[in-house]
């Protein structure tokens, strides 16, 4: 797999906007507190939110999305500024560090459909530009095996339990924070440093 400065640039994207706006990207990449770890490091995050994407109000509760009865899975929503990073660039650092899109249903030993790799798109513009960067990124095989991830519209979003949110920040010594997330997050700092909070 291709690291760093040498993991391919979308060729499809949506532009940069030319003054601040703030856009949304709802993405699912195994543990919520990872993928959420991974993108509070960039320059144009406005806030990350850990939460359930994919099911109905009424299972978006950890311990029943954890049964993996639902249909939800465990997602962030990325508020971001949309004149300093796009959305493809959301997506870069998705598939390079937030995650192993290659996994069906599961991140490490996070079994489970509620663990899926999945792009919740909320336009036609989102779909484009996430189909066709898995298309370049199969055609490069930047993987050793075929992308998984699916593409599903975004219908709700609900906000996961207080104690989950920056829940990597707030528990650093916790074993699967410092086995997982950390080194995630350092994997960002290596690969992107141009793109860090100043």
């Amino acid at each position: 797999m291709a690291s760093g400065s040498a993991f391919p640039n979308p060729a499809t994207d949506l532009p940069l906007t030319a003054s601040s706006e703030t856009k949304e990207a709802v993405l699912a990449g195994g543990c919520f507190w990872c993928v959420e770890a991974v993108y509070r490091q960039l320059d144009g995050i406005i806030s990350v939110i850990s939460g359930y994407s994919g099911g109905t109000a009424e299972t978006a509760d950890y311990r029943i999305v954890c049964s993996g009865t639902t249909d939800h899975a465990e997602a962030v929503k990325i508020e971001y500024d949309a004149s300093k990073l796009s959305y493809g660039q959301i997506l870069k650092v998705f598939f390079s560090v937030a995650h192993d899109p290659t996994h069906l249903n599961r991140q490490g030993n996070d079994v489970g459909r509620q663990y899926r790799s999945a792009i919740f798109y909320e336009n036609d513009g989102q779909k484009r530009v996430a189909q066709a960067y898995i298309d370049q990124l199969n055609a490069a095989r930047v993987f050793p095996s075929g992308i998984v991830t699916t593409l599903e519209p975004l219908t709700a979003f609900y906000e996961a339990e207080a104690y989950h949110q920056d829940y990597a920040a707030r528990n650093p010594g916790q074993p699967y924070i410092a086995c997982v997330a950390q080194p995630k997050v350092d994997k960002v700092r290596e690969y992107y440093p141009e793109k860090l909070r100043k």
